[in-house]
C-alpha cells in the first residue's frame, strides 16, 4: 500500500501525479492520501482546517482508480510525525514491507532532520519521486550514507528483504500549494493546478481568499 502524506493546503495535481507515478512504477494496489493534522516542520498552522483539507483531498481523488483518502493523521492528537504515522499503520496489521511511503525528492533530501531518523527508514519502504529541479537520482550524492538502500524504482525487483529507498524519476508538474494560495489571494486562475472539484470547493468556501466570507452552515468548521 502506498502512502502520500502532507499538509495538502490545498492538494494539487502535482500530488496526484506523484501518487499515480508511484502506483504504476511499483504496481501498488492503492495509494492512500493522508492530510497532516499539524505538520511538525511548519511554524504556522495550515491555512485551511483539517476538515477542508480532507474534503479537498477526497474530491481530488474521486473517480481515480487506486487512490483513496484517510483521516488517520487528522484524528491523531499529536503533530504528524512520519514515524508515528507508520507505527500506527503497523498496529493495523501492516508490516514495514507492505508500506510504501511516497515523498518528493526535495523533502527526502532533508531526511536526516526528520524525527527519529534513521529509525524512521526501517518502518516502511520510501519512494522518492523527482520534483522539478530536484531529481530522485541526486539522492545518491546528497545522501551518500544511504546509497546501499537505494534502488531504482524501474528495477524494484532488485531490492533486498529489508525496507528500501526507491528512486523514481517521474515528470510531475511544477506546482506548489504556496503558489496556489497566492493566486487565489490575487484572483488569478487555477487552471491545470488543481482538480476542478477542488477549485469549486475553494471558491465556494472562500478558502485562502483575502476577502471575508459570510459564514453559513455548510462551511466546514472554518
Amino acid at each position: 500500500m502506498g502512502i502520500l502524506g502532507g499538509t495538502l493546503d490545498p492538494i494539487h495535481l502535482g500530488h496526484i501525479e506523484a501518487a499515480l507515478a508511484a502506483r504504476a512504477a511499483l504496481a501498488l494496489d492503492q495509494v492512500v492520501i493522508l492530510p497532516s493534522r499539524v505538520p511538525p516542520h511548519r511554524s504556522t498552522r495550515p491555512h485551511a482546517s483539517g476538515y477542508h483539507r480532507f474534503a479537498m483531498a477526497s474530491l481530488a481523488v474521486n473517480g481515480i482508480d487506486g487512490l483513496v483518502t484517510s483521516d488517520l493523521e487528522l484524528c491523531a492528537s499529536a503533530p504528524s510525525y512520519t514515524a508515528d504515522t507508520l507505527e500506527r499503520l503497523h498496529r493495523t496489521g501492516l508490516s514495514a514491507l507492505q508500506i510504501f511511503f511516497i515523498t518528493g525528492a526535495d523533502a527526502f533530501a532533508e531526511i536526516e532532520t526528520w524525527s527519529r531518523y534513521p529509525h524512521v527508514l526501517s518502518l516502511a519502504h520510501f519512494v522518492v519521486v523527482s520534483r522539478p529541479g530536484v531529481a530522485a537520482a541526486e539522492m545518491r550524492t546528497r545522501l551518500p550514507g544511504l546509497t546501499a538502500r537505494m534502488v531504482s524504482a524501474a528495477r524494484s525487483d532488485e531490492g533486498s528483504g529489508d525496507p528500501a529507498i526507491f528512486l523514481l524519476d517521474a515528470r510531475t508538474p511544477d506546482i506548489s500549494s504556496t503558489e496556489i494560495r497566492r493566486r487565489i489571494a490575487t484572483g488569478e486562475p487555477l487552471t491545470d493546478l488543481v482538480a476542478p472539484a477542488v477549485e469549486s470547493h475553494i471558491l465556494r468556501h472562500g478558502l485562502y481568499s483575502l476577502q471575508p466570507v459570510i459564514p453559513s452552515a455548510d462551511h466546514l468548521h472554518g
